[in-house]
């Protein structure tokens, strides 16, 4: 079936009370077991994303890895969207549509809010001229290289009356708030303000998304989409199940020198992970 739109699941996922799951792909695998998760969760879309990091570990070139991605998420029964997440470059940006993508996150929180403003309006205008749907992020999500050294640290967490101002300023379609938890935790011990949720719900007219939610327990996923997110970003949870699985196979059979029988493991390892967490998110 067709690849839908990020806008369309995200819309219904929202009209439902629900939230939709967006998950990293790295290589072909990622997108076969987030596929194969969603389906076995009989989950009612999922949205399959690869970043401007993925990009640049596939040698700066997002076509290949887009393409795969898209033709996966088009064999399987449930509805997929392609995304393109965290790009700070516009020029890659500028592929997006052209990539198949129907939707990007651009990544301008690392700046003072007015270059944020300033970056975040001119690749709105851009993506709205392409027909695509984009997400900014406000507030500074920890775990990034750059980013402050805590989560919780004074001052990265995203302000709500800030927060419609910035929507009303730029013109995006959705926002990646700062509300304590951090991009790349292999531990799920993050600690969610649900009431700055709240108040940022009823501040900003577009879906609220959130980002670093492998390092997120499963009750706290549940109450912040109660809460008012939207759309769940996870990548991390899926590189410890993958990674989890090919350590235990290969110290099982030391001999291997065949990839395939490690990497199945992980694929299968990833995609259990995919089908839990959609049960979480997606009810």
């Amino acid at each position: 079936m067709p690849l839908v739109p990020t806008r369309e699941l995200v819309s219904k996922a929202a009209a439902a009370g629900r939230a939709v799951a967006a998950f990293n792909v790295i290589t072909l695998e990622h997108a076969e077991a987030i596929t194969a998760g969603a389906a076995a969760a009989g989950a009612p879309g999922v949205i399959l994303q690869i970043s401007e990091n993925a990009v640049r570990f596939h040698g700066g070139r997002v076509e290949p890895i887009a393409r795969a991605a898209a033709e996966v998420g088009k064999a399987c029964d449930v509805d997929v969207a392609l995304h393109m997440d965290h790009v700070t470059d516009m020029r890659l940006l500028r592929t997006a549509a052209d990539a198949g993508f129907s939707s990007a996150m651009f990544d301008a929180g690392a700046q003072p809010y007015a270059e944020n403003l300033a970056a975040t309006r001119a690749a709105v205008r851009w993506a709205h001229g392409e027909g695509l749907w984009l997400e900014a992020e406000l507030g500074y999500v920890g775990g990034k290289p750059d980013a402050p050294a805590s989560a919780h640290a004074a001052g990265v967490r995203t302000d709500p009356q800030e927060a419609a101002r910035y929507v009303a300023d730029t013109g995006v379609d959705a926002l990646a708030v700062a509300v304590g938890s951090s991009h790349a935790m292999t531990e799920r011990s993050a600690t969610l303000d649900h009431a700055l949720i709240g108040r940022l719900r009823e501040a900003v007219p577009v879906p609220l998304v959130l980002h670093g939610s492998s390092g997120v327990g499963d009750d706290d996923l549940r109450q912040a989409v109660r809460a008012g997110i939207v759309k769940i970003n996870i990548g991390t949870a899926l590189n410890v199940a993958f990674t989890g699985a090919v350590r235990g196979t290969l110290a099982e059979r030391p001999d291997l020198t065949d990839p395939r029988p490690y990497v199945t493991q992980g694929r299968e390892a990833m995609a259990e992970t995919v089908r839990v967490l959609l049960g979480v998110v997606g009810g």
